[in-house]
């Protein structure tokens, strides 16, 4: 296995302008996604996300860094980060949103894998939980997106 990206295509039945919020802005990312989230949706903007462990009560917290923002089109984060704080290597996850007769299609990305220096068993694991976790939150997404829209 090659452990170079993770690719996910969503249609969602939503405008590109609403998949958009979904993806970039963290009151809505938090809803499908992390359980919280602080960033302020603007190229260069440091930012954290949230996991909480149900059964112990204790919280991680990932350092996140938005990249690109051009709405309603893309929106990409690096996250994971190898050095302290926001230094070192990273992923890059990138949202792309194709706009279609009946909604959006998106298309997420996660690139870096075998940049981040992780000795092969430590990249296997990596790349196999962030498979998982994409294949649980994807379908989220497009879901909360798809709710959302009916309500506007």
């Amino acid at each position: 296995m090659e452990y170079g990206s993770i690719e996910r295509d969503l249609h969602v039945d939503a405008s590109p302008d609403v998949v958009f919020e979904v993806v970039s802005r963290p009151e809505h990312m938090r809803e499908w996604w992390p359980d919280d989230a602080r960033f302020e949706p603007a190229e260069g903007a440091p930012g954290e996300l949230f996991w909480r462990d149900k059964a112990t009560g204790e919280t991680k917290t990932v350092a996140f860094t938005v990249v690109e923002v051009d709405p309603p089109k893309r929106f990409s984060f690096r996250w994971c980060h190898t050095g302290a704080e926001r230094g070192g290597d990273s992923l890059l996850v990138t949202f792309d949103l194709v706009p279609t007769q009946t909604g959006t299609l998106v298309r997420m990305t996660e690139t870096g894998f075998r940049e981040m220096g992780w000795e092969i068993a430590v990249l296997e694991e990596q790349y196999r939980d962030h498979v998982s976790g994409w294949d649980h939150y994807i379908p989220r997404l497009g879901a909360y997106a798809a709710r959302l829209a009916s309500t506007r």
